[in-house]
């Protein structure tokens, strides 16, 4: 197992502290996440609701019960990885192309746990490209839009994601607003989702380190 390969598999396993047994669990997609899943035993919580289709596999084969949504409360804790992450906890997300369900399922949950090694921790989101989900028609209009914004779209050729919709992976933005540049991407007619995660931030990083993990919370520092 490579140094990266073991913090990613010892902040999933740090994850498992936050979880409340019996609880019905938000769980996110990528390589970080399987470590996760592999770790969960089957009988921790009542069932989860999956941001991917290969999530859902992952899960029924731990012989945990996935669902759609629980429509009547939140989800207690989402579980998922990230591409980059800042001081603030503000995330880029989407490099597995699951970006819109992880949002949906994010703002579903009370708490966002961000698993992830050191190498995704950053001072200013955008070294990682932007993925945009985009429907198929409109792919070439919001290429144009982000070339406005100063972006250089590139498309993830030949991938769909699990919603039918493709991917331009957006290199080149200033993200000097995180927040403020979600909402921009978002109001591009055609986009679905923008992998920035700004409005609904991660409220506990739980960061692999080749000195341990480190619990970091939004505005704390790494030591």
């Amino acid at each position: 197992m490579s140094p990266q390969d073991r913090q990613k598999k010892e902040a999933a396993r740090a994850a498992l502290a936050e979880v409340p047994k019996g609880c019905w669990l938000g769980v996110g997609t990528g390589s970080t996440t399987n470590y996760f899943i592999q770790l969960l035993p089957k009988r921790w919580v009542k069932g989860a609701v999956a941001s991917s289709e290969a999530t859902a596999k992952a899960l029924k084969r731990r012989g945990i019960q996935v669902v759609p949504m629980i429509p009547s409360r939140k989800l207690a804790v989402y579980v998922d990885g990230a591409d980059e992450a800042d001081p603030r906890l503000r995330l880029i997300k989407g490099g597995g192309g699951a970006l819109t369900r992880e949002k949906i399922v994010a703002t579903a949950s009370r708490k966002f746990v961000c698993i992830a090694d050191g190498s995704k921790w950053v001072k200013r989101l955008g070294r990682f490209p932007v993925p945009l989900e985009v429907v198929p028609i409109a792919r070439h209009q919001v290429a144009a839009a982000v070339r406005k914004m100063g972006g250089r779209p590139v498309w993830r050729k030949g991938f769909l994601t699990d919603n039918g919709g493709e991917v331009l992976d957006v290199h080149g933005l200033r993200i000097a607003d995180p927040a403020k540049m979600e909402k921009r991407l978002e109001a591009i007619p055609g986009v679905v989702c923008a992998g920035i995660f700004g409005k609904r931030k991660a409220n506990l990083l739980l960061l692999g380190t080749r000195n341990g993990v480190r619990r970091l919370r939004a505005g704390s520092k790494t030591r």
